[in-house]
């Protein structure tokens, strides 16, 4: 091989390995979600709710941490507790990186949802998740915000209604961006995958 051709090798290589190193950079900066990717929307981007021991939360109360948002009701018989239990094993599957997951829980019935039930509610999955309340006029905005669905449904006694809503989880990353949506149903495993993902993102 001549000097030229050998100068013409080296260039070429330097390229390839150029752009070999820009679209794995490319990848690891859009990774494969099983949950759906909503990273940029412009909508679900904080609040103003009571936790259940009296204290107003923001967003950026969890910087630093995944947060996990549900919106669902205490007296809910399947979806609620089901999608608490699965954040639960969630927050196990995650190992150390657990202790930087906050899952939290709006309720859509603050009506029977006080802060005494709702603590004892999130006592059943992990001490650490949050129940989150507000007054009904607050929580119509929000749930718009969120485009989140909720509806009362009347029951044989006026204390008897259910509640249809929405059945899915907003997750925010450790800077407090929305990134992903998961529907109910995922399973721990899938979303505990997907969490890890963000960690290392922002690790």
């Amino acid at each position: 091989m001549n000097k030229r051709n050998a100068i013409k090798f080296i260039a070429t290589s330097a390229m390839v390995a150029g752009a070999a190193g820009l679209f794995s950079a490319c990848s690891e900066q859009k990774p494969s979600f099983a949950s759906i990717d909503v990273t940029g929307a412009t909508y679900a981007q904080d609040f103003a709710l009571t936790d259940h021991n009296g204290q107003l939360r923001h967003l950026a109360d969890f910087k630093g941490k995944v947060v996990v948002m549900f919106f669902g009701y205490t007296q809910c018989p399947d979806v609620c507790p089901t999608s608490m239990a699965e954040l639960a094993e969630v927050k196990q599957l995650l190992g150390k990186d657990g202790d930087r997951l906050q899952g939290l829980f709006v309720t859509v019935d603050p009506a029977r949802d006080t802060p005494e039930v709702l603590k004892g509610y999130m006592g059943n999955f992990d001490p650490t998740f949050l129940a989150l309340t507000t007054t009904p006029d607050k929580l119509a905005e929000l749930a718009k915000d969120y485009k989140v669905y909720y509806k009362k449904v009347d029951g044989k006694t006026p204390t008897s209604y259910t509640m249809d809503h929405s059945a899915g989880s907003y997750v925010y990353d450790t800077q407090g961006r929305l990134r992903l949506f998961t529907r109910y149903g995922s399973g721990a495993k899938v979303l505990a995958a997907d969490i890890a993902q963000l960690f290392k993102q922002t690790s």
